[in-house]
């Protein structure tokens, strides 16, 4: 197990090809001034830092992509956070063409020249969209998915993938495509997923901000193993361009970042009314963390924990998170033990209901194609035959009582400003383990059975962040979920500035490996 260094992250000095350090010669005044207030990484710098370093001109967009490339060659082969990896003399020719559309006065948006890569269930056109199957390992996009197109018309250049479960189906990030994704802090165990990848590229600086997607907590389980912030948006917020529009509301794709702030930045560019997606919101989000910082003194938050010990975890989960609680209750928050008064038992009921139905229709052709069936894991044939007797009964049941749940949430919030619980059931666990078997001295019957506790989030259509909430005696990594009012996106995020600056978990980052 590598030590792990608390270090301020202005100070963090990390060993790296002399491309990604910011030399002063040859900057304006300005320019120069900026660079000297910045780490001396280039890929140290958060998402907003380095922002305002190539708008600045105080960094080129090649050397930014040098820094990346250099920084990708060197750690992913053991963490694999990054797959498809677009050539680099093509990279380095786009990110030159970047920097004279600065020259010409043409800045695209606030992640121009950003070294950028969709998570891999998502189109990015001119690369393969596998989503983990080898039955699409040479499937290759031809158009960018809605929110894609939106991060590269704000000037992003996309260098390849961050990796994914097959199908994004469970919290561990392997396939048979690309392998598996190990965890930042600790190479010997799970990144978590489905947005392993991102997370680990994120928290091993191979990227300056990532996008992800989150049906079952697969923004916020792999944020919180690997110590980063993960967004799941409202229900509407980032419109999704699937076949169905209307009734697929159990997942959709959000933001990740280093920061609370970087998180937000991204989530604005993602966001926005469409009028081919009938559902989703049309209020236009404002980037506001900084001069609206929030005093956290007079809130009331529910934590609602294992929900009065229905959920298993595993020993130590509880404590770290209870432990988190403490910084923010010094500061004047008034946390109270909720457990909501709904069956536990018919929400995950609930769950597997609309989650095979949602499941099935995309999964059943592959099963039925005698070329594409041997291909599936077993994980995606069990959601697949899940699905394949419900009726229309069950489905109007399982409606029924996430609406009823919702109730209960929102019940829930005439009390209280924002409902905590932790992130996960269990520490990261073994990279080469598919998923626990049993939590707590309780035995999983599903193979997401582990990660229940993400259930209630998804269901709700509320807004949730994950923040990091410390590490284990083993150094660890879990984090907090953190849900907030229906379609009030920014005073979640808001919140979770506040409590990051409060805390240093942010300021924990990875000592990397080459070699486990």
């Amino acid at each position: 197990m590598p030590t792990i260094s608390r270090r301020l992250f202005t100070k963090m000095a990390v060993a790296s090809a002399a491309s990604s350090l910011l030399p002063l010669a040859g900057r304006s005044p300005e320019g120069r001034a900026l660079a000297a207030e910045l780490p001396s990484d280039i890929t140290a710098m958060n998402a907003t830092q380095l922002s305002r370093a190539i708008a600045a001109r105080a960094v080129s967009c090649r050397e930014v992509m040098a820094a990346y490339l250099d920084r990708i060659e060197r750690y992913n082969p053991l963490y694999n956070a990054i797959v498809a990896l677009a050539d680099r003399e093509d990279l380095m020719a786009q990110a030159a063409a970047a920097d004279r559309e600065l020259d010409e006065g043409n800045y695209r948006g606030w992640m121009h020249g950003f070294p950028q890569a969709a998570k891999d269930l998502s189109n990015q056109d001119g690369f393969i969209t596998s989503s983990g199957f080898r039955g699409f390992a040479e499937s290759r996009a031809e158009s960018d998915a809605l929110f894609v197109r939106r991060m590269r018309e704000a000037g992003s250049i996309f260098i390849g993938k961050t990796n994914t479960p097959e199908f994004g189906l469970g919290s561990q990030t392997y396939n048979d495509v690309y392998g598996i994704t190990r965890n930042a802090y600790d190479p010997g165990l799970c990144a978590g997923g489905s947005s392993g990848g991102a997370a680990v590229a994120l928290a091993a600086h191979m990227l300056p901000v990532a996008d992800g997607s989150d049906m079952m907590g697969s923004l916020r389980n792999p944020g919180a193993y690997n110590n980063v912030i993960g967004f799941r948006p409202s229900q509407g917020r980032v419109p999704h361009d699937d076949v169905d529009v209307y009734f697929q509301q159990l997942g959709y794709e959000g933001p990740m970042g280093r920061t609370v702030e970087d998180a937000a930045q991204l989530l604005v560019t993602m966001s926005g009314h469409d009028p081919r997606m009938p559902l989703s919101l049309r209020d236009e989000l404002e980037f506001d963390l900084a001069p609206k910082r929030r005093t956290l003194g007079g809130l009331r938050i529910a934590y609602m924990g294992d929900y009065g010990g229905y959920l298993p975890t595993e020993p130590g989960v509880l404590e770290v998170c209870e432990s988190a609680l403490q910084p923010i209750i010094d500061a004047g928050v008034d946390v109270e033990q909720v457990v909501p008064d709904f069956s536990m038992a018919e929400l995950w009921e609930t769950w597997l209901t609309l989650r095979h139905w949602t499941l099935y229709p995309s999964l059943r052709p592959l099963h039925d194609d005698p070329s594409m069936r041997d291909l599936l894991k077993p994980e995606a044939v069990w959601e697949m035959e899940g699905g394949a007797d419900l009726t229309g009964l069950d489905l109007s049941r399982a409606v029924r009582s996430r609406s009823n749940w919702y109730r209960t949430l929102l019940a829930l919030f005439e009390q209280f400003d924002f409902l905590v619980l932790p992130t996960a059931q269990v520490f990261p666990f073994d990279a080469d383990v598919h998923w626990p078997r049993e939590v707590g001295g309780r035995a999983m019957d599903t193979y997401h059975r582990w990660m229940e506790v993400v259930v209630g989030g998804s269901l709700s259509g509320l807004p949730i962040v994950n923040v990091p909430a410390g590490f284990d005696d083993r150094g660890r990594p879990m984090g907090l979920q953190v849900f907030g009012p229906p379609g009030d996106d920014m005073s979640v995020l808001r919140f979770a500035d506040s409590y990051t600056q409060i805390t240093d978990h942010l300021e924990i980052k990875p000592e990397l490996r080459q070699e486990l």
